[in-house]
């Protein structure tokens, strides 16, 4: 795709009106926009006739990272991704954990640039075997996020969306078929909560979820954050669990999170350790095969077992691999049950570090 200027690119979802606005047809919020306005994304303006992405080749900071922060614990175990964002987000989130990067409605506040082959080469030259696009949603900046990816195939490394899967069904099989991993931050399992607290649907976010877990080929895993009196009962966490086994099956993984107090909702509890617990309870008993506690140190909850013997056969102590008892292709060393998932070869040994860097001062090797 060639920029229009430096950071503009044209984008493609998005029709006229017949009262002279466009509409974007990016995701489900159907921003209709007159000339110079931008989406509640903040990325996407109207320029002339068109809808544009403003930010192209701009990003809000790079760091290499476990790929089980983002987190994804079933896809390549133990290595290390090249993490980046931009900025805006499609969703109006209260509690977001990263505020002052996906609300961020000025663009020129992005301080680092780099075109997706400078990007990709990076992260090669920084024994990275993944990209992930996080910190904020790729789906509003989809187009620098898909030519990310592609550079990273062309130096055979992976590409990962870290998105809370609030895009329209087109713009969606185009972004996901450049994907190979996604973590989808299902946010809670009521219209109620995601209307209040989100300003979006819930049925936009599970159809994505079927979608990339009935027909695509993207690793899919969902994270869900829970928050004490808002979306963590008993009840709530029994239908979300019940509704993923019984429309995605038993070996997509879920990442119960701890929420701290941020942004709009700072007067509200820390989760509690025993409400993770509890969540994880309810999901191994509803058949969910690999559920997982995050945010917190568990080691119990953040480890992986084997579903058919139970063995614990990937040890976690925070993001940092223990006890590594997987084969190369992630069968079970005890039993040979095969653990769900995405392996190439031994579990890699990034550890727990994080390595914030600028991306125009990476040594070349």
């Amino acid at each position: 795709m060639e920029p229009v200027d430096r950071f503009t690119v044209a984008t493609h979802y998005w029709h006229e009106l017949a009262d002279g606005r466009v509409q974007c047809d990016l995701c489900p919020r159907a921003c209709k926009l007159r000339d110079g306005q931008r989406g509640l994304c903040s990325v996407r303006s109207r320029t002339g006739a068109e809808v544009v992405l403003t930010s192209y080749g701009r990003s809000s900071g790079f760091c290499v990272d476990p790929v089980e922060k983002k987190p994804l614990n079933h896809f390549l175990p133990g290595s290390a991704v090249l993490s980046f964002g931009t900025a805006g987000c499609n969703l109006a989130c209260r509690f977001c954990q990263n505020w002052d990067i996906s609300k961020c409605k000025q663009v020129d506040t992005l301080s680092q640039q780099a075109s997706p082959e400078t990007i990709a080469l990076a992260a090669k030259r920084l024994g990275a075997a993944s990209l992930a696009f996080t910190y904020n949603d790729p789906v509003p900046s989809m187009e620098f996020a898909m030519d990310c990816a592609d550079a990273a195939h062309e130096l055979g490394l992976r590409a990962i969306a870290v998105t809370a899967g609030y895009v329209c069904p087109e713009p969606r099989a185009e972004m996901f078929a450049h994907m190979d991993a996604a973590n989808v931050d299902l946010k809670a399992f009521t219209e109620g909560f995601y209307k209040q607290l989100c300003g979006a649907k819930l049925g936009a976010v599970l159809d994505t979820l079927e979608y990339l877990g009935n027909e695509t080929e993207v690793w899919l895993e969902v994270t869900n954050l829970l928050i004490p009196g808002a979306n963590d009962s008993d009840t709530e966490i029994d239908a979300m669990t019940s509704w993923l086994l019984a429309h995605l099956g038993q070996d997509v993984p879920l990442h119960f999170t701890a929420f701290h107090p941020d942004f709009k909702m700072t007067d509200w509890p820390p989760t509690p350790r025993g409400t993770l617990a509890r969540a994880r309870r309810i999901a191994l008993a509803n058949g969910v095969r690999y559920a997982y506690t995050g945010n917190v140190h568990d080691t119990e909850g953040g480890s992986t077992y084997c579903p058919a013997c139970g063995t614990r056969v990937v040890e976690r102590d925070g993001y940092a691999l223990g006890e590594y008892h997987l084969t190369g292709h992630g069968h079970c060393q005890h039993c040979g049950t095969r653990c769900a998932g995405v392996y190439d070869g031994p579990a890699g040994t990034w550890g727990a570090r994080c390595q914030p860097l600028c991306i125009s001062r990476v040594p070349e090797r």
